[in-house]
């Protein structure tokens, strides 16, 4: 169902009977849409944790990813990492993961050093904040990551995407983040199927890999 956290910006929940744990879900670029919602009731269904997956560009849901490429610096770092806070808030649960893709996992590495979640993973997110996506408060997610008491972090890359290049995935490695690279995987093999890039066996490993290290 969707609900609407403090800052006004909307999210969708699904919270199980008797659910212990929480995980929030940060959508990529494209924000809270249908793909979403129903990663978001299979991620509880299976689980039995309660799921919140906010949107990322508030007040901007109908642009295009055009758009959105070239103007994601006009929502802050405080204002997206505060959404997270709230959504984990609003599973009603102590203990919560973080899970994010492209724009989103670059979020959930950010959301490491908050102080909020107890894991997080980042399917194929940046490793620095891209130049244009600059803010006067951006928040380093390699920084994020490294910083001291931030969560275990989990990043899941592919070899073949631009967005996490070689030497960045190195840096990633070298904080200790436990980081899986699938040989020849673009962009956004995991959480699209309708996407050319998606690679369905290895898609389901990551799945399970991600899960796992939330679970612990």
């Amino acid at each position: 169902m969707r609900i609407t956290l403090p800052s006004g910006t909307p999210a969708e929940r699904v919270v199980p009977d008797g659910a212990e744990r929480g995980l929030v879900v940060i959508p990529d670029i494209m924000g809270l849409r249908p793909l979403f919602d129903d990663h978001v009731a299979r991620l509880a269904a299976e689980t039995g944790w309660a799921v919140v997956a906010p949107e990322i560009f508030p007040g901007h849901e109908t642009q295009p990813v055009e758009w959105r490429l070239e103007h994601a610096a006009e929502i802050s770092d405080t204002r997206r990492l505060d959404d997270l806070v709230a959504a984990a808030d609003a599973t009603g649960c102590t203990t919560v993961g973080v899970m994010g893709f492209c724009m989103g996992g670059m979020l959930a590495y950010k959301a490491a050093a908050t102080g909020r979640f107890h894991r997080a993973v980042g399917f194929y997110g940046m490793v620095h904040t891209p130049d244009n996506w600059e803010t006067a408060d951006s928040v380093d997610p390699l920084e994020s990551v490294a910083a001291p008491g931030a969560c275990p972090v989990m990043g899941i890359v592919g070899s073949a995407d631009h967005w996490t290049p070689p030497d960045h995935v190195a840096e990633l490695q070298a904080t200790g983040a436990a980081v899986v690279i699938y040989e020849g995987a673009d962009h956004g093999f995991v959480h699209d199927p309708s996407r050319p890039a998606h690679r369905a066996d290895e898609a389901a490993d990551a799945w399970t890999r991600a899960l796992t290290f939330l679970a612990e």
